[in-house]
């Protein structure tokens, strides 16, 4: 799929993918470790008369990192950006693991330009937290890091990749990819090459895991930050969608955010682990059709 390019008015530069036409739009949101490609079956399968569009967010893919982001809520302003150069007076957003915290930022920030939204494999609203490791490479639960450079050297969930992403590794992505997202099913193979490659561009991996840890959006403190209770906030309806063999996001996380956040529905899918875009693309498809329609 070719991307296409634009400005934003904040000095960085967005890469994205766009298809279909008519007043129906649809914004894609990815998640950590990933781009706007990874919707490639998605959006293979939604009918023209939708106008989507995925992008790469900023420091992920082929999209500028030329200011550091503190938090998810600078990714929330990056989309509004980028809906106000392209035009896009009100939107569906869909967001993806990581990208399900971003556009619950988004929808407590910007409701006005947000129809509906879906939180697909969806970090929680309360962040998606990064202990401590023992010896033995255990999580310390309840130990947290105290800065992106601590956090840089955890052993387990973050310096392998920051290893294989300094060295291109490719196999070790794939390695890592098939233990946390692809469990169930495989990309096709020349769908899994494109994926990898985009996944290797990645610039802000120790920003965006603390940023994400540092998510917030409930009453309470969460280890990493004071909550600013503002989930209720949301008034949107809420499509949640999760595959029961997810080995990232566990079903909790998933049932936090739907007692939260009012008008919400739930889908579960059988046979699915963290990525519904690669295990059920045409049920993912059908679920996403028929709730924006």
């Amino acid at each position: 799929m070719e991307k296409k390019y634009i400005n934003l008015n904040n000095d960085e530069k967005y890469a994205y993918i766009e298809k279909g036409k008519g007043n129906k739009n649809l914004i894609l949101v990815h998640g950590n470790f990933s781009s706007s490609i990874y919707f490639k079956p998605l959006i293979e399968l939604l009918p023209d008369d939708i106008h989507v569009y995925a992008m790469d967010l900023r420091g992920f893919g082929d999209s500028t990192y030329n200011s550091r982001i503190y938090s998810l809520k600078d990714l929330a302003d990056d989309i509004y950006l980028f809906m106000e150069k392209l035009d896009i007076n009100k939107a569906d957003i869909l967001g993806w693991s990581l990208g399900g915290g971003v556009v619950m930022e988004f929808a407590v920030k910007y409701p006005e330009k947000l129809d509906k939204l879906i939180l697909l494999n969806s970090t929680t609203y309360k962040g998606y937290p990064v202990f401590k490791k023992d010896e033995n490479n255990q999580m310390k639960i309840g130990e947290v890091y105290t800065s992106r450079e601590e956090m840089a050297k955890d052993p387990v969930q973050v310096k392998p990749i920051l290893d294989a992403l300094a060295t291109k590794n490719k196999d070790m992505i794939k390695a890592i990819f098939n233990m946390t997202i692809y469990t169930v099913n495989k990309p096709k193979e020349e769908d899994y090459d494109l994926y990898v490659e985009d996944s290797l561009k990645q610039r802000n991996l120790v920003d965006v895991d603390f940023a994400l840890a540092s998510l917030n959006l409930g009453n309470q403190n969460n280890l990493y930050s004071d909550g600013d209770n503002t989930i209720g906030n949301i008034e949107a309806d809420t499509l949640h969608i999760w595959g029961t063999q997810d080995k990232t996001v566990p079903e909790n996380m998933i049932k936090d955010n739907v007692e939260a956040i009012k008008n919400s529905t739930y889908i579960k899918f059988d046979e699915c682990a963290h990525s519904p875009l690669v295990d059920k693309p045409k049920e993912l498809a059908k679920a996403i059709i028929n709730f924006i329609k």
